[in-house]
């Protein structure tokens, strides 16, 4: 693992912002440092649920249109707010307005579920907006880690663009508030609440009152479809009446009906009639028209269907897919999931990886939960939520062996089985790039899991599966996820009592810190892990915490204290038998040497350390060695020998996608260039290397000022006599 006391992939060098690090480097892994914006022209997010078809609300969308029409004449954003009860229609009323629109929004469209509802409380506005400006092209590690500067790029990158927002379940206005758009862009936002305080921000809130009766049975036609409602009016009529006017529970009515097609309406009536005389004494805000229908309706499935419908309720994350639902069960789950999706128990959440996804109406979670408490044993409700833990950690282990396959060395334990573990791609090259996707995708769920794990009684599964993500957060700079599952995962680690899961949480955790410039409270980490393994006599993993401390230090800006660690762990690391670990000391101290200016040193340390990285088979950090052994050589004025580093470096790196690090020998290539009078040449290198370096660190980043800065000191293109000798730099 990288960074980690018993890894083969150590960190090393100074980590320059966002730098990619890796040991090792296997067939179809990418980094996936992003071109910059304006190079890749990055596609439209289209990110609304399915719209479904609705009925008696013409009225209420044509109001919204209204609205928008004269939001766009005036030259302002649209604002929509859509408040009612739970069940009555918010989101398909919402959604059939915004799906209609799109033609006219090229810009894309972004949802996101707020929470107010969900299991875990409000979702912060924070990551939302982190998420938002990840689909708008921001790569990971130029996403802002402070919510106001998120804001600040999130409306500067909508000020000229066309997109549609929907934030769906809101609890507050200030929770919605930061995820304003700028620009002619439209937001629809919908809430049990009204949130009058959205009026302040330009704001149209409409309140959806329940619909009418023949509205209603309109709807209940459409849902039977087979002429049930033209012949028994008064009974459909009725039924309606039942549900009060609810869309939901009128769906749930019909789809029950619809799986009877020889029963007659004055039957569910009959059975919905007394479920709300069982219910009345428990209603809470109007919930209890949707309770009643949902209680006949779970009263009819099929037993194995209902025993996932309880089950599946204690899923603490807002969306699962088909696997989910087979481990919950321990056997293949579809006919069951096909029967709730059926009976409008389950709602279609699009598909991710080509599988269908699902999710429940709040409501229904709610009702799901409340059945499953009261059917389900303690016993039961503990083994199937410790089902779905084990089958998210073997699945994030999977995806981690196909990233990273030397990352793992402590055991995992996915409980007694057997687990579901699904396939990433189609196995071939391209599986690891599947594999990040799909733990990006999870990692809302992934993260509930693990926050739970302790008060579900299994804290060892809370740490193994903040070190199963660690591909992702190395590779995508989720910080805030990085730092609160390492946080959590140390909590569980101290719960277990396992000194060795805990100085894995510190290392790795610390590593996270270093990354967000953090380095104080990376050292204090290190600092602590090295204090453990002294306590127990791991000679090797406190000999790998020199080199961490190492570059703490460097990152505080201390180059003595860090060479004396980084001597320390080259001349240590060895003795313990990690000759590789020991190189990437010898990197390090190279680098510190080099910013001294003492190049002969940097030299001859670099090439060292190359040596034994090339026949360890760490080819990435090979070439970081070849690199930087050429700005050695380019300070010693050695052209040629500069020049053959880094093209060494270059044929590696580039392949690999390592945007920063192949920036760096872009930038040595081009001074190469320059000294031997080739402007051209010099040129090319620079704008390939503004190009990645502003991707990776963002357009102001230093070392994109300081490329920019070369490229004006050379003078203008024109005039160049284009010679051989002023060909391709970079090929």
């Amino acid at each position: 693992m990288l960074g980690h006391e018993h890894s083969d992939n150590d960190l090393s060098g100074t980590v320059h912002g966002p730098a990619i690090q890796s040991g090792k480097v296997y067939g179809g892994i990418h980094f996936h440092t992003e071109a910059a914006p304006e190079a890749r022209g990055p596609k439209p997010p289209w990110q609304l649920p399915p719209s479904i078809r609705i009925t008696g609300r013409s009225a209420e969308v044509k109001t919204l249109e209204g609205h928008r029409a004269r939001a766009t004449r005036e030259g302002h954003p649209t604002l929509a707010a859509v408040s009612g009860l739970g069940g009555v229609g918010k989101t398909a009323v919402a959604l059939a307005w915004l799906h209609t629109i799109r033609p006219h929004f090229p810009g894309g469209q972004l949802y996101a579920d707020m929470g107010a509802q969900a299991p875990g409380g409000p979702v912060d506005p924070g990551e939302v907006v982190g998420r938002f400006l990840r689909a708008l092209g921001v790569p990971t590690p130029q996403v802002p880690p402070v919510l106001a500067e998120r804001v600040a790029l999130y409306r500067s990158l909508t000020a000229d663009r066309r997109l549609v927002v929907m934030l769906d379940d809101a609890a507050t206005a200030a929770q919605v508030r930061p995820l304003l758009p700028a620009g002619q862009c439209v937001t629809a936002v919908t809430s049990r609440r009204r949130l009058p305080g959205l009026s302040v921000d330009g704001g149209h809130v409409i309140h959806l009152e329940p619909l009418g009766r023949e509205a209603a049975v309109e709807l209940l036609d459409s849902t039977l479809a087979d002429g049930r409602v033209a012949a028994q009016p008064e009974e459909a009529r009725a039924l309606v009446d039942l549900c009060a006017g609810l869309p939901l529970a009128v769906r749930i009515a019909g789809a029950r009906l619809a799986a009877r097609p020889r029963h007659g309406i004055t039957t569910m009536v009959r059975a919905l009639t007394e479920e709300h005389d069982r219910l009345e004494a428990l209603a809470i805000d109007g919930d209890h028209d949707v309770r009643a229908a949902l209680d006949l309706s779970y009263q009819g499935l099929p037993a194995g269907a209902a025993h996932l419908y309880r089950l599946l309720g204690l899923h603490p994350g807002r969306e699962f897919g088909g696997p989910v639902a087979d481990a919950v069960l321990g056997s293949d789950a579809a006919d069951a999931l096909d029967v709730l999706y059926d009976a409008s128990l389950l709602i279609d959440a699009g598909q991710a990886a080509g599988a269908e996804r699902y999710r429940f109406h709040d409501l229904v979670r709610l009702h799901a939960l409340a059945q499953a408490d009261r059917d389900e044993s303690p016993e039961e409700r503990a083994a199937a939520l410790h089902r779905i833990g084990y089958h998210y950690l073997a699945n994030a282990t999977r995806a981690e062996e196909l990233i990273d396959p030397q990352h793992r060395t402590m055991a995992r334990d996915f409980g007694p089985g057997p687990v579901v573990v699904a396939e990433f791609g189609d196995g071939g090259a391209g599986a690891a790039d599947a594999a990040l996707d799909w733990l990006e995708h999870e990692l809302p769920n992934l993260m509930a899991v693990l926050r739970i794990a302790r008060a579900a009684g299994i804290p060892a599964l809370g740490w193994q599966l903040a070190d199963a993500m660690w591909p992702l957060f190395l590779r995508r700079k989720f910080y805030e996820e990085w730092r609160e599952a390492h946080r959590e995962g140390l909590l569980a680690a101290e719960e277990c009592g396992d000194e060795a899961a805990v100085c894995r949480m510190l290392t790795s955790g610390g590593l996270g810190e270093l990354d967000m410039d953090c380095p104080e409270q990376a050292l204090g980490m290190f600092e602590r892990a090295a204090a453990s393994f002294l306590r127990t006599g791991d000679a090797l993993g406190h000999a790998r915490t020199l080199n961490y401390r190492g570059l703490a230090h460097q990152r505080l800006g201390e180059p003595d204290r860090a060479a004396g660690f980084f001597g320390r762990a080259a001349a240590e690391l060895p003795d313990c038998g990690d000759r590789r670990a020991g190189a990437l000391a010898r990197f390090n101290l190279a680098d510190v040497a080099l910013s001294r200016g003492l190049y002969e040193e940097a030299a001859r340390e670099a090439e060292a350390a190359r040596d034994v990285l090339r026949e360890a088979g760490d080819t990435y950090n090979t070439a970081r060695a070849d690199a930087l052994a050429g700005r050695a050589y380019l300070g010693l004025g050695r052209l040629d020998r500069a020049e053959a580093g880094l093209r060494a470096a270059l044929d590696t790196l580039r392949p690999m996608s390592a945007g920063y690090e192949t920036a760096r020998a872009l930038g040595g290539l081009a001074l190469v260039s320059e000294g031997r009078g080739q402007p051209g040449l010099a040129r090319r290198c620079y704008r390939e290397a503004l190009v990645l370096y502003s991707a990776v660190g963002g357009p102001d980043s230093a070392d994109a000022q300081e490329v920019r800065a070369r490229l004006g000191a050379l003078g203008p293109e024109a005039g160049e006599n284009g010679t051989a000798d002023d060909g391709d730099a970079a090929g």
